[in-house]
């Protein structure tokens, strides 16, 4: 679970509160995030977290480096396959060939899921 300490306090830091202040934040008793270096937390605990820092379960747990929040707006069904319209998105290039910044991803994966919806194809 180390991993998974590593990524909360990375987040904490970003949002510029210390490991404490997140626990106190959380209702936690002291040093209850660095027992995560060495054990594994239970589900709600984590689910907990995610909320706190608006991140997804799998983010904090290691199984994607995209802390997003998954919606169902961000995947279509085409020919029988799931597609991630916002890791289409990402993939886009601009015209000049610099990648998309994220408002211009969530633009296209917006578009990209109309588009799907109006096919039937959601």
């Amino acid at each position: 679970m180390f991993e998974t300490f590593e990524k909360i306090k990375e987040l904490a830091k970003k949002r510029g509160k210390s490991l404490g202040q997140v626990e106190e934040d959380l209702g936690y008793g002291r040093n209850t995030l660095y027992k995560i270096k060495n054990s594994t937390p239970n589900a709600e605990r984590i689910a907990e977290i995610a909320n706190y820092f608006n991140v997804s379960t799998d983010y904090l747990l290691g199984r994607t480096d995209n802390p997003a929040i998954a919606r169902d707006d961000e995947f279509a069904q085409v020919n029988g396959q799931i597609i991630d319209l916002r890791k289409a998105a990402a993939n886009t290039m601009l015209f000049d060939g610099k990648p998309l910044n994220d408002d211009d991803i969530d633009f296209i994966t917006s578009v990209l899921s109309a588009h799907f919806k109006s096919k039937g194809e959601r």
